[in-house]
């Protein structure tokens, strides 16, 4: 089997969990879909190409592990509600237009509830990784197009700028690991222990059978391995979460070859 192998470093990084409320969790490891649009975005694909993106997903596997563990880091936004553009100007008003200021194609979109609801300041919170670095072996089921091959391609001279999760997320370094960016094995994981342990500053360092990671389901836990049902599935025509899948993670355990 053939993996491409991708080094993902980046000051911030978010691999977006379940929202909840305000607050946009991120998840230890990045969901398919976020790698659907990874790939997709360097491929040049657009929104409109909702059939070639939801096909990619259903392709794609990956397993990935924490060379450097990343710390945890919580941006908090506030946004005023009370202002003139969020509720409706003056003018507006007195021509008996309806208060409005968030507008959906061309219309306004009012907000409902209470007092607070409509005018107040309301609190978001984002959650980010900070100063972490991962390595990921993306890998595809079948050899249709695009193909690993194609994937490196558009890695190496991406179409447009990339980003990890957000778009303020910008990597520190190009994706592709610049020794060998594909690499092959019996499978995903057997690729991934295979693959160097990098540190801050891509030197290699001893491998670490304590290292976190995540795999696909089918290759069965490893070590102290759990599986866990993960909310990383998009409807691609829709533009909206629609399942999930099972993986595993835990220590990579074993040793490196």
């Amino acid at each position: 089997m053939k993996g491409l192998v991708l080094r993902l470093d980046a000051p911030m990084i978010s691999y977006g969990g379940v929202l909840v409320d305000q607050h946009g969790f991120v998840d230890a490891f990045p969901a398919t879909s976020m790698l659907t649009g990874l790939a997709a975005n360097a491929l040049g694909w657009e929104h409109k190409d909702f059939a070639k993106l939801q096909r990619l997903q259903e392709r794609i596997q990956f397993a990935a592990r924490w060379d450097v563990r990343p710390q945890p880091m919580i941006d908090y936004h506030t946004v005023d509600l009370g202002q003139p553009k969020m509720i409706g100007y003056a003018d507006r008003q007195k021509r008996g237009d309806p208060v409005g200021g968030w507008t959906t194609r061309g219309e306004p979109d009012h907000r409902g509830g209470g007092t607070a609801a409509k005018f107040g300041i309301h609190q978001r919170y984002r959650h980010y990784w900070t100063d972490g670095v991962m390595t990921l072996v993306l890998g595809l089921t079948d050899d249709e197009q695009p193909d690993v091959e194609a994937l490196l391609e558009a890695f190496r001279r991406p179409a447009r700028p990339l980003f990890l999760g957000r778009k303020t997320c910008l990597p520190t370094r190009p994706l592709l690991d610049p020794q060998t960016p594909i690499a092959e094995g019996e499978n995903l994981l057997a690729i991934l222990r295979q693959v160097p342990v990098w540190d801050r500053h891509g030197a290699v360092q001893p491998y670490d059978a304590n290292l976190m990671a995540c795999w696909p389901a089918e290759l069965g836990r490893q070590g102290r391995g759990r599986m866990r049902r993960v909310a990383g599935l998009r409807d691609w025509a829709n533009q909206v979460p629609a399942g999930s899948q099972w993986r595993m993670e835990g220590p990579l355990g074993g040793s490196s070859s």
